[in-house]
């Protein structure tokens, strides 16, 4: 067999190998019967260990669950924090993320993500004492955030002149506002409530302000898997068209919930 032969079968032979190997991640999931998903297992109602069952549950986790069983396989939790839920996802550990995942053009160079299925928006803490209503109020004033959330840089912005202070975690950076280490707490509003609401004097403090940004959530995926992204908003739509997800959201943001939080906004509903 002549050189001019021999070359287009070795390519047609590495396009056919390599095609195979690297199957979308849809049929991966199916093939092995199982969605992995990352999510936090210290930020209620999110993500958090119930204390009775001893089980990652929250807000995330039942949607994680609706997926799953749309896509007819079992779920496996993967726990992630702020700092690693993206390289999670980047080194294939987890199949999606589901971790109050701010939908970013700065993350969307590395990853993929779903339609919106929870909108937030960043608010402060502080105690009703201190004097503060506003973001105007913490000039000069130290502020703590979640190091690696992007938080800071809208903090600065909105305030030139506040000191920001960075924690690994929520309840660290709240005890720095407890023991007087810094003026407020700067955090998307659910996990402000928690942090109030879990306190054994819920009274003592105030979420304030309008909202520094408006925040909107999406599902991190692989970068560049149309079949999986389509998959998954799919069946986002159908949970919302079924009544399914306004169940799943009152249960844990309705005015009943330990964190009531009104839904006022919908999610993109693609016919």
């Amino acid at each position: 067999m002549s050189l001019h032969c021999i070359i287009p079968v070795i390519v047609l032979s590495l396009f056919l190998t390599t095609g195979h190997a690297v199957a979308g991640k849809l049929d991966q999931i199916k093939a092995r019967g199982e969605l992995i998903a990352g999510v936090k297992d210290s930020e209620a109602p999110f993500g958090f260990i119930d204390e009775k069952s001893n089980q990652i549950e929250g807000f995330d986790i039942d949607i994680c669950r609706y997926l799953a069983q749309r896509l007819g396989v079992k779920l496996t939790l993967k726990p992630v924090t702020n700092a690693d839920r993206q390289s999670v996802l980047l080194q294939g550990a987890a199949d999606l993320v589901a971790a109050a995942l701010e939908h970013n053009f700065q993350r969307d160079d590395a990853i993929d993500f779903s339609i919106t299925y929870f909108q937030d928006g960043l608010q402060l803490l502080a105690h009703k004492d201190a004097g503060i209503v506003s973001v105007a109020d913490l000039s000069g004033k130290k502020i703590a955030v979640l190091k690696g959330s992007g938080t800071d840089k809208i903090v600065k912005s909105s305030q030139p002149h506040a000191i920001v202070l960075h924690f690994d975690g929520y309840p660290q950076a709240f005890m720095a506002v407890k023991r007087g280490e810094a003026a407020a707490v700067c955090a998307h509003t659910v996990v402000l409530l928690g942090l109030k609401y879990n306190d054994e004097k819920p009274d003592t403090w105030n979420i304030f302000g309008d909202y520094l940004e408006v925040i909107y959530y999406g599902l991190g995926l692989p970068e560049n898997d149309s079949d999986f992204r389509d998959a998954v908003n799919k069946a986002l739509v159908e949970m919302w068209k079924s009544g399914e997800f306004e169940k799943v959201y009152d249960k844990w943001f309705g005015a009943g919930a330990k964190y009531p939080l009104p839904l006022t906004w919908k999610p993109e509903l693609w016919p």
